[in-house]
């Protein structure tokens, strides 16, 4: 069983296609099946059932994938430990982004990251802070930005407040309250509310002002990213509670600050247990 092969498996499980897989890895597809059908003989078990136009992954190769992952995390681990004990961070740093990022120009630092330690490489994924805070313990991610109500913290992993900034209520520009300095949360009671899906932080932050100032509201429309909340506010359909920093200048719609609103505090968490190298670079950086 070679490395190489394990790398392929991982990116057809994640892509669901070995066309997408072989691009990702750089290889030609031939190549690439080629590499991952030795290895299913060799194992004795198909990974993938798959067709002309459809990959899946078998009960096998779900058993089998997070044990390849481990073990290929653990090699990459094992080069960049000793690369650093010579003098130069290298390795992957896998970074989780909430749709809603404002606390940190990610770009930004991502760059000088990659101009100060060439040999890192970085990827990145979206996600809902909790979905991201349960992927930095079961160590599929180094670090994440994640956002979070006034009245929580990350649990189970290392972390520091980047930000904390109250929602604001951004309303159709034609609505009867645009005109407003400011709003109070019973002010928009009786709105059809646009948010992030229930249950989750994003959500979250606004259900515990609501219930807090003893207000009830309707939320018809759920979205897991900002567009398309803005989308429907710019409608003239619903109303919504976001960052300011994530608004648009947009002819359509209207920012308007809530005096008893949401807080919502922006998070930066990583693994507390003996992170990597790259890890720490980056987190070197902020404190540059």
């Amino acid at each position: 069983m070679e490395l190489q092969q394990l790398r392929y498996v991982l990116a057809v499980a994640e892509t669901r296609s070995f066309t997408r897989a072989a691009e990702r890895c750089f290889v030609v597809q031939s190549a690439l099946s080629h590499q991952v059908k030795a290895l299913e003989r060799e194992l004795g078990v198909d990974l993938f059932a798959r067709t002309s136009r459809r990959v899946e992954v078998t009960a096998a190769g779900e058993a089998f994938l997070p044990a390849a992952r481990a073990a290929l995390d653990a090699v990459e681990r094992a080069a960049a430990e000793a690369a650093s004990a010579a003098g130069e961070v290298r390795g992957t740093l896998r970074i989780g982004l909430i749709p809603t990022v404002t606390a940190l120009d990610v770009p930004a630092l991502v760059g000088r990251l990659r101009d100060e330690h060439p040999a890192v490489r970085v990827t990145m994924r979206g996600g809902g802070s909790d979905e991201l805070v349960a992927a930095i313990r079961s160590g599929e991610l180094d670090l994440a930005v994640l956002g979070l109500s006034d009245t929580r913290s990350p649990v189970g992993v290392a972390s520091r407040e980047l930000a904390r900034e109250p929602l604001v209520a951004v309303l159709p520009a034609g609505h009867r309250l645009a005109r407003r300095r400011r709003l109070g949360l019973a002010e928009l009671a009786d709105e059809t509310f646009a948010d992030f899906g229930a249950g989750t932080p994003g959500r979250a932050q606004s259900d515990i002002a609501f219930a807090a100032a003893g207000v009830a509201r309707e939320v018809a429309f759920e979205s897991i990213g900002p567009e398309l909340l803005l989308g429907l506010v710019a409608e003239g359909l619903a109303v919504t509670l976001l960052p300011a920093a994530v608004v648009p200048d947009d002819a359509r719609t209207v920012v308007v600050p809530v005096v008893d609103g949401p807080v919502r505090v922006e998070h930066l968490a990583w693994s507390d247990f003996n992170p990597g190298p790259a890890t720490l670079a980056f987190l070197d950086l902020l404190d540059a």
